[in-house]
């Protein structure tokens, strides 16, 4: 079992078989195939990814498409996974002195992770890698392109980023680990390693970024002239306002870590719980509403509209409505896993070196459905249409009906 002290007590069972390196190279392979995923799913539903984000198109119709550049990366990232995380079981055996001895090999799968991404290789698309490197570096510093210079990329990216978000708290936490006295990064993982303040720093950093993207897109638009489609830049304030809710959170949070004294546990306990509860409603209105521009929360008359299903929009790409209730549903409940915190039975899962994964990995699952339909709602709004020539939109559809009748 997770966390079982009969196995070691500097190792868990969880840990024993997937170090927390791992754990990070893991994900982050699986954002790569995500990615590669996204783009060849809008490409078979004609939305040119590449276009919205300002990505040169391909200049021929013989050269491989986008999505077959990424999954060639993320096949050489799994190749490297496998074969790194093979050698190292085969090392250690499972034996628990061994696994934490042989500590440095899962460095050397992540900075070899890192070269992959930095240095051009030959067989590997380098155009793809520059270009999100280029990217990265605006985005890391909360910077944000102009609309015709790929703007919507930018804060594609950084919202990712915020999905990441503990992820990159566990890459701190490995690295720390690994360079502390007598350290090993495949021991139990130390999160308060370097204090109970860093890793919350290096976690609310997304949020940081976005926040500061949100004030930018604000100024921007006060320095502009007037236009009714932008407004004064309100919502951009309230945009910046969401992401500052999940300051809040990791602030109690880590508070909570950093007390003994039980009343003073309880209190700050209470108070995450209503932090917590405010980000993530306020988040999941966002994605619904202003990400997704569904009318779910909309006034009656919007919601209700015979142009459209129930508390969608008028032009649905992916077609079939019942999986945009399906996929709103998952955001709420993926946006509520701090909920089992509040269960006595599984409150404890949640600080198992297993759990902590499964929750990781469900919110960049969550992230990388929400992908699908942010796109969308982008081409939509950015083209005539929003859908190939040949496609029939659900509200003109039923327009037809009505005046056929």
């Amino acid at each position: 079992m997770d966390g079982d002290p009969a196995v070691d007590p500097e190792l868990d069972s969880f840990s024993l078989a997937f170090p927390l390196p791992y754990r990070v190279g893991f994900i982050a392979t699986l954002a790569v195939w995500g990615w590669g995923l996204n783009l060849h799913c809008l490409y078979l539903c004609n939305v040119d990814v590449p276009q919205l984000i300002r990505y040169p198109g391909r200049s021929s119709p013989q050269h491989i498409p986008h999505h077959g550049s990424t999954y060639r990366l993320a096949i050489a990232l799994s190749a490297l996974f496998s074969l790194s995380i093979t050698l190292f079981w085969l090392c250690t055996w499972g034996i628990p002195e061994r696994v934490i001895a042989y500590g440095w090999m899962p460095l050397s799968y992540l900075f070899a992770l890192v070269v992959l991404f930095v240095v051009p290789l030959r067989n590997l698309p380098s155009g793809g890698r520059r270009r999100f490197l280029a990217t990265l570096r605006r985005v890391s510093i909360g910077g944000l392109a102009e609309a015709q210079d790929g703007k919507f990329g930018d804060i594609l990216l950084a919202d990712v980023l915020t999905s990441y978000a503990k992820v990159f708290g566990d890459l701190f936490v490995t690295l720390c680990m690994f360079f502390s006295a007598q350290g090993s990064s495949t021991k139990r993982p130390d999160r308060n390693c370097g204090g109970t303040v860093i890793v919350p720093l290096i976690m609310g950093l997304p949020s940081l970024i976005r926040f500061r993207q949100c004030l930018i897109e604000y100024y921007r638009v006060r320095r502009a002239p007037y236009k009714e489609s932008t407004g004064w830049g309100g919502q951009h304030l309230a945009n910046a306002l969401k992401y500052s809710s999940a300051f809040p959170v990791l602030i109690t949070s880590a508070w909570q870590r950093s007390v003994d004294d039980p009343e003073s546990k309880a209190v700050l306990h209470k108070a995450w719980i209503v932090a917590v509860l405010i980000n993530s409603l306020y988040s999941f209105y966002w994605d619904v509403t202003k990400d997704w521009d569904m009318t779910l929360f909309a006034s009656k008359r919007d919601r209700e509209s015979p142009h459209h299903p129930f508390g969608l929009r008028d032009k649905l790409i992916f077609r079939v409505p019942n999986l945009y209730y399906f996929v709103i549903g998952m955001d709420l409940m993926l946006r509520c896993t701090w909920s089992i915190k509040l269960n006595g039975r599984l409150d404890k899962f949640s600080d198992l070196e297993g759990g902590i994964f499964l929750i990781e990995f469900l919110e960049v699952f969550r992230r990388w459905v929400w992908i699908f339909f942010r796109v969308e709602t982008e081409w939509i709004r950015n083209s005539s249409t929003g859908l190939g020539i040949d496609d029939i939109l659900l509200g003109d559809y039923q327009g037809k009906d009505d005046e056929e009748d």
